[in-house]
């Protein structure tokens, strides 16, 4: 099954080839948790701060759907 992730702000720098606003697209197992996609990515779990599927928070143990957008954030500060 596809879905849809999007890795944002500094966590883009573990996916160097990906262009701002582009989306990966994969082919995951049913099955697949986020945690998985996490870790396939190489993303470090500690700067994941958010993880939304589908416009909504999500825990890490949930598994995705076909079809599913995924976006993975990490703490953002301001001033």
């Amino acid at each position: 099954m596809q879905i849809d992730v999007r890795v944002f702000a500094t966590l883009r720098r573990y996916v160097p080839e990906l262009g701002v606003g582009e989306t990966i697209k994969m082919d995951v197992e049913s099955g697949t948790t986020l945690v998985e996609i996490l870790d396939h990515l190489n993303l470090p779990r500690e700067e994941v701060k958010i993880v939304m599927r589908n416009g909504r928070q999500a825990d890490l143990d949930d598994a995705v759907q076909e079809g599913d957008r995924i976006a993975f954030v990490p703490a953002i500060a301001g001033g």
